[in-house]
């Protein structure tokens, strides 16, 4: 499990600066289970440190990105979460279009799409990201679509 003073370390290692609003952004994702948006990260840190600015939880964000510290999650109006990225690696999301909720799943075998379209494009492909968005089970409760539907936060 990736703490936030792991994250700390990893991020100091990297030659960045740490400051109190971005430690607090890294301790309010780290102790998370869900994904987050970048409004809910706010208010959280917001708490601790009430002069923190938007734009900061946004470049701290974005740099948790771009060391790949977090996986990001894309709504459909254009809006992300994130979670901190887990040790266990690779996986992908499922995410209710009515409610937002996102299911985590890991079982994803995508080698011989990639090399089929790695060979036609002639691209050496370094990575992919698969979201699939639908109704939850309870979302479809809701609106009388039932059906059958797994269950569980990870498949």
């Amino acid at each position: 499990m990736m703490t936030s003073e792991k994250l700390a370390n990893i991020i100091r290692g990297r030659g960045y600066k740490l400051t109190p609003q971005r430690r607090a952004v890294l301790r309010v994702i780290a102790r998370s289970r869900d994904h987050l948006t970048p409004g809910a990260i706010y208010e959280r840190v917001r708490k601790e440190h009430p002069g923190i600015g938007l734009v900061t939880v946004y470049r701290m964000l974005e740099l948790l990105a771009d060391l790949n510290l977090t996986c990001r999650v894309h709504t459909e109006d254009g809006c992300r979460s994130y979670l901190m990225r887990r040790p266990s690696g690779h996986h992908h999301h499922i995410m209710c279009t009515s409610c937002g909720r996102v299911v985590d799943f890991t079982k994803c075998d995508l080698s011989e799409l990639q090399q089929r379209v790695s060979e036609k494009s002639g691209f050496k492909i370094e990575g992919h990201l698969l979201q699939f968005n639908g109704l939850c089970q309870e979302c479809r409760e809701k609106t009388g679509a039932g059906g059958p539907f797994r269950t569980g936060k990870v498949w």
